[in-house]
């Protein structure tokens, strides 16, 4: 059937949408910043490590209740033990029995064993042991208190008028934005995964078939930098060779001359930086469409989830890294529904309890997958979150408990080159790098347990990033307020 010349340009430019989508082009005003930067380069890293590194960056959206993650399991009554936490949740059932805790120590709290949630250990039906079994390893380690902070901030000056705090704390939206951004004084535009491929992607990957950072949950700010665009690809229930099929290409005589016409519209006025920013970016979406069309497939089993599709496919791309011609990647992966103000603990498998098992599960196949492909101290996974939950529970009886929106909170750090086994982070008032559990105590901001964060995220963030090889003379400008605190190195990662 023969084709009018508007039917043939609509399919033209049908076929290349589904590539600027996925690149994550929507954005007019990533589009100019990549017209500025057309004719430069990114900044090299000096003396990069010779070898493959990866982050990937797992979020965990609607707010985690750090507080029934990581419980004291001791009674040690200098510092927050088991029976602060049991009195302030166990009237409204909130509290998680003593007797389930995964029990780990950590060395720099003297020894005093604290208690990972019962969902990150072995469950009936699922295909490994999660996550506790690699605490005891070293391959697993915890950063306490952590979150968005303009500066190291204590109660008073915290109930103070004036003191730069983050804006519109407890908003969703906002400390999202700011959690990944890496920026608490003012919005920002870019996260700092974008930041970092910024700065390192020309001098890690000259010769890369597809763009640094990967996102397998949509758009998100993490991903975005000033001259970086993401690939956003779906997840692990697609073959990877199936994410970035280009719609309407055969041997036909009609798909040849649609694709001549094609080259011809991206070779049109390349003098003009704005086209020429968009001709580029169509033909890294065309490369990336040829890269990605071999198939590949994991050893480990992945639990059929969310996140576990999602890092599934992680686990694919990270596989096909040689054919990619890449050195350097950082995915972006989403675990929603962690908003529980109700039915936080309903069930074994429900709210919190079931999230938390697709997180432990999701994470093992991952890391599991990892060591087969030979990549386990090459990659490194941490978790995200909108802000910590309050203490003190929000409604009572089994239907109606939860926790609301609270501030610091607890995140996790996996791999080969993690120095697990361990709690890191800026000490709190009690000489530790976890929280005083007191309500209206020295680390809560009013009455309900909201932790102020004695770790910033600027500081956890950039903790990762020198592992993954971003130069010290250009950590300021990845992350803009890291002056303001008293390190840029928390220790959770090795050399």
């Amino acid at each position: 059937m023969k084709e009018n010349r508007r039917q043939f340009i609509a399919k033209s430019g049908c076929a290349l949408s589904m590539l600027a989508l996925a690149t994550q082009t929507r954005h007019f005003g990533l589009m100019s910043a990549l017209a500025h930067n057309v004719n430069t380069q990114s900044a090299t890293a000096a003396n990069p490590p010779g070898d493959y590194r990866a982050l990937v960056c797992i979020f965990l959206a609607g707010g985690n209740d750090g507080n029934n993650m990581i419980i004291p399991n001791h009674d040690n009554a200098n510092v927050s033990n088991y029976q602060a936490y049991a009195n302030a949740r166990n009237t409204q059932g909130l509290a998680i029995a003593r007797d389930q805790l995964l029990p780990v120590t950590v060395p720099r709290i003297s020894g005093l064993t604290y208690g990972l949630h019962p969902r990150f250990g072995p469950y009936t039906g699922q295909p490994n042991n999660g996550i506790h079994e690699l605490y005891g390893q070293g391959k697993l380690a915890v950063v306490t208190n952590v979150g968005n902070l303009v500066a190291p901030m204590t109660r008073q000056q915290y109930q103070q008028n004036g003191v730069p705090k983050p804006y519109q704390l407890f908003s969703h939206s906002d400390q999202i934005a700011q959690q990944q951004a890496g920026i608490s004084g003012q919005r920002s535009y870019s996260g700092f995964g974008g930041r970092i491929a910024d700065t390192t992607n020309g001098g890690f990957n000259p010769n890369a078939l597809i763009p640094m950072i990967t996102s397998i949950s949509g758009t998100a700010l993490f991903t975005i930098g000033g001259s970086t665009a993401p690939l956003a690809i779906a997840s692990g229930n697609v073959a990877l060779n199936q994410v970035l099929v280009l719609q309407g290409y055969d041997t036909s005589a009609v798909s040849v001359a649609r694709r001549a016409a094609i080259n011809q519209v991206r070779n049109f006025n390349e003098g003009a930086n704005l086209i020429q920013a968009a001709n580029q970016i169509t033909d890294a979406a065309v490369e990336a469409s040829t890269a990605l069309s071999t198939a590949v497939e994991v050893t480990a089993t992945f639990p059929n989830t969310t996140l576990g599709n999602q890092l599934k496919q992680v686990a694919r791309v990270i596989k096909r890294r040689e054919g990619l011609g890449i050195n350097r990647q950082i995915f972006f992966c989403t675990l929603g529904g962690f908003d529980t103000h109700t039915g936080q603990v309903a069930t074994a498998t429900t709210g919190q309890n079931g999230l938390l098992l697709q997180l432990s599960q999701a994470m093992r196949a991952f890391y599991d997958e990892m060591l087969v492909q030979g990549t386990g101290s090459n990659v490194t996974t941490f978790t995200l979150s909108d802000f910590g939950r309050t203490l003190n529970p929000a409604g009572s009886g089994t239907g109606a408990v939860g926790s609301d929106h609270a501030w610091g909170n607890h995140t996790l750090v996996m791999g080969g080159a993690v120095r697990g086994g361990d709690f890191y982070g800026m000490n709190a008032s009690n000489g530790t790098p976890f929280p005083t559990l007191q309500i209206s105590g020295p680390d809560d901001t009013d009455n309900r347990g909201r932790w102020i964060p004695t770790t910033s995220v600027e500081q956890y963030a950039a903790t990762l990033a020198r592992w993954y090889g971003l130069p010290e003379n250009q950590m300021s400008t990845v992350f803009p307020n890291i002056g303001n605190f008293a390190t840029s190195d928390l220790g959770f990662m090795s050399v």
